[in-house]
């Protein structure tokens, strides 16, 4: 993928445009003081680069930057030391100031018409320095090759002095659930340190494969790096759950991690391993089982989720992670070691004579305290090799006197904020992580059109908006919060294209978070440079998403029965044009300028299209319009999934999903144990022959078909006639669907129209969660 010789922006790409930039300087993350000026800085061939004398970093710098430039523009700029004499018509000045107050990220830029000079204290400074300038050049900058069109290779005057907010920015990338090959891992890095993230995470070990060798235990990676097949889909979307059969693996060489981690250093990037303790371990107990409390076997897992099985905190378990961290850290000479420590269930240890004999010794009072005696174990191992521990929030859990963590140990909080602060508030250094706004493998855009994502919602702006040091907090708590960072977890992206399309553009959200300070932050500010980060990542041969120009509906039933569908999309200065005739949108198809009016069960396409060019990807929806839209409906049991839901979703035009977390399903209404009982008033006695209801089977997750469904007309709304019944089959199983019940009758008159989905009450025997409550969930009915 790389190219011997290119610097590390030398990636083959291609150009597309997304029109004109919106912003003169569109840098990300935005700098935290920025002035610009009238003119540009057009650098030429005779245009000269300055650099100090015996700075061999700082050239090495400079030489780089001059490659790209002479790469993409094909113009030949020089470099010269401060100290040789010569004129030049524009010069590009490198200049090391012993100004502390810029610390050792900061730099100043201030380009004038002729001249740009870039001061820094140290080299890092200069690094993201050139990470700006980069950006205030054109996007085509970062082609491998020459640009064949007309491009103005300038750079708009203007006066910056930057320096991040937190001093930890980081990405994290879990390589346990798939793996991805070195090649990759660098165009990670090199992105994360384009956006000025100083950390890459790497999570290399888990239940479904351990992911580093281990020279004193090669059956880590002979056994442990592989699983003999891989779940399909989501945990809950198939009952019973579907494999793909194929076996799966790979690991990373020592010396590939070596050449990682160097990669990563020439970028000013620390990389923290992950090793993760004492739960998550059944790939490391597959390949040697004597560290479990029982005597296995144990497999890698081939599902997702958390495992009961986990290292047992016998005297050998200690040695033998002792010995692992050792060559770890050997291996990564960075400050910090993750022990991971989260999602470690007890039952083992509660089975355990020997664990619950340990608890009884050390005079403990619980499996959650016998976690921290495992961690402050192994935060002991750590703080006497120099090095500092990181573990998830969950350290904290069951740290009491006389078994703590030492106050060197860092907390992640990744289970909301609350750990975080709290832990910050002990005095533990803090790097806030929480899922609902920096877990990047959520969806971000309509679940039900999205690529196959973890179960919950987390939108571009929703991360965007996220403050990791509430100004609330004293300021000896906001002292300790060190920074953020952003997570992204594996179990559904198998191949680089779709991790890089979760991660972009919500990692530049996060990267503004990180360096730019509160107060200049700005959610209309950062929209508009949208369209210059989206280019550079077309030349940078990036995936990512256009879910920010995606078009949303709100559906309006009225009370006449048609549906009127306004239509939305967050870019201002867009329009959106659809289609209802099934044909795929584009530029040339019918501007959206009012709010639709469906009278008739309708397909509609939607896009977003700016400067004559579609920027973003067609939104689909089967729009529902029958007798029963629009007017009023009452529930014999009010919605308990989700609670209280407006019982009007049912026929309001919109289907539901069931896409992404149960507890999530978008459009539907559930009642659990009791029968779905619906009526409608139609207003006015009226011919019906057809009613259809959509009902949901998610067996998996105790959501079952109904036994029956019935429909019943009466004029009066008190003495109902039954005129259907059709039995369906509540242990029916199979994949998570929305099934339409269609129930067709003679035609009969009447004004109210009631719908009965008999629930089955218990879920049987032989299914999942057998004895269980079971759900009956609807979707929309339609009345013809």
């Amino acid at each position: 993928m790389f190219k011997k010789g290119f610097l590390w922006l030398g990636i083959l790409l291609s150009f597309t445009c997304l029109g004109q930039s919106e912003n003169r300087c569109p840098i990300i993350p935005r700098p935290a003081h920025l002035e610009t000026r009238e003119g540009r800085f057009v650098l030429s061939n005779t245009t000269i680069v300055r650099i100090p004398a015996a700075n061999p970093e700082l050239r090495t710098l400079a030489e780089n930057f001059i490659r790209q430039v002479n790469t993409a523009s094909g113009l030949t700029l020089g470099i010269q030391s401060a100290n040789e004499s010569g004129a030049a018509e524009s010069v590009l000045t490198f200049r090391s100031v012993g100004d502390t107050g810029l610390g050792a990220e900061g730099y100043r830029m201030d380009v004038t018409t002729r001249t740009i000079t870039i001061e820094a204290a140290q080299p890092a400074g200069f690094f993201y320095a050139i990470q700006s300038l980069y950006q205030l050049l054109p996007p085509e900058i970062f082609s491998s090759t020459r640009v064949s069109t007309a491009v103005n290779w300038s750079v708009p005057a203007c006066r910056i002095e930057d320096q991040p907010r937190y001093s930890y920015r980081g990405l994290h990338l879990d390589v346990a659930r798939h793996f991805f090959p070195v090649s990759f891992i660098k165009k990670y890095i090199d992105l994360l340190a384009l956006h000025k993230f100083n950390t890459f995470h790497w999570h290399l070990t888990d239940d479904q494969g351990w992911r580093i060798e281990i020279k004193k235990y090669p059956k880590l990676t002979q056994v442990g790096s592989q699983r003999q097949e891989t779940l399909i889909g989501h945990y809950y979307e198939s009952d019973p759950q579907q494999f793909d059969g194929k076996p799966y693996g790979g690991f990373y060489t020592q010396e590939e991690v070596r050449e990682v981690v160097r990669y990563a250093q020439s970028r000013y990037v620390t990389v923290i391993p992950e090793i993760e303790m004492p739960g998550h371990a059944l790939a490391a107990l597959a390949a040697y089982p004597e560290y479990g409390c029982s005597d296995g076997p144990y497999e890698t897992a081939t599902k997702w989720g958390i495992f009961t099985d986990v290292f047992c905190p016998y005297e050998k378990t200690f040695t033998f992670l002792q010995d692992i961290l050792s060559e770890v850290m050997d291996l990564f000479p960075g400050p910090y070691i993750h022990i991971g420590g989260d999602e470690c269930p007890k039952v083992a240890w509660k089975r355990s004579p020997y664990c619950q004999q340990l608890i009884k010794k050390l005079k403990l009072k619980n499996e959650n305290q016998l976690q921290s005696y495992f961690t402050a174990r192994i935060d002991k191992f750590i703080t006497s090799k120099g090095r500092k521990m990181i573990g998830w929030d969950e350290i904290m859990d069951g740290n009491a006197p006389p078994i703590q963590v030492s106050p060197s140990a860092t907390v992640m909080s990744w289970r909301g904020v609350e750990g975080g602060i709290r832990a910050a508030r002990l005095g533990h250094d803090v790097i806030m992580t929480p899922e609902n706004f920096v877990y990047l493998d959520h969806y971000q855009g309509d679940r039900a059109q999205e690529p196959l994502a973890f179960g919950r919602l987390t939108p571009l702006e929703e991360t965007y908006s996220y403050n990791p040091t509430p100004a609330e907090l004293p300021d000896r708590v906001q002292k300790h919060m060190m920074g953020i960072q952003a997570n992204v977890w594996t179990e559904y992206l198998k191949t680089p294209g779709q991790v890089e399309y979760m991660v972009w553009p919500r990692a530049a959200a996060v990267a503004e978070i990180a360096w730019t300070p509160a107060t200049q932050k700005s959610w209309p500010d950062f929209t508009q440079r949208l369209p210059d980060l989206f280019r550079r990542l077309d030349y940078l041969q990036t995936t990512y998403s256009r879910a920010y120009y995606a078009v949303r509906i709100e559906s309006m039933p009225q009370s006449d029965g048609h549906v009127q569908l306004a239509l939305f999309t967050n870019e201002k200065a867009a329009e959106i044009r659809y289609t209802t005739d099934g044909s795929e949108p584009g530029s040339q198809s019918v501007r959206y300028d009012r709010p639709l009016r469906l009278d008739k069960p309708t397909s509609l396409k939607a896009v977003t299209v700016k400067n004559g060019q579609v920027i973003g990807a067609v939104q689909r929806w089967n729009v529902a319009v029958s007798k029963a839209t629009g007017k009023t409906i009452r529930l014999a049991t009010p919605t308990m999934k989700p609670r209280d839901a407006d019982p009007a979703i049912l026929i309001d035009g919109q289907y539901g999903t069931t896409v992404g977390y149960l507890q999530e399903m978008q459009g539907v209404a559930g009642v659990k144990t009791a029968d779905l009982n619906a009526t409608i008033d139609l207003t006015e006695p009226q011919s019906i022959q057809t009613v259809t209801i959509g009902l949901v089977r998610a067996t998996a997750g105790s959501i079952l078909l109904p036994r029956a469904v019935e429909v019943a007309v009466s004029d009066d709304g008190q003495a109902f006639r039954t005129v259907k019944t059709v039995s369906m089959n509540p242990t029916e199983r199979g994949k998570q669907a929305i099934i339409r019940q269609t129930l067709t009758f003679e035609p009969v008159r009447g004004r109210y129209v009631r719908i009965i989905a008999r629930n089955v009450g218990k879920v049987p025997a032989g299914m999942p969660k057998a004895g269980q409550s079971a759900w009956i969930v609807a979707d929309e009915i339609t009345v013809d």
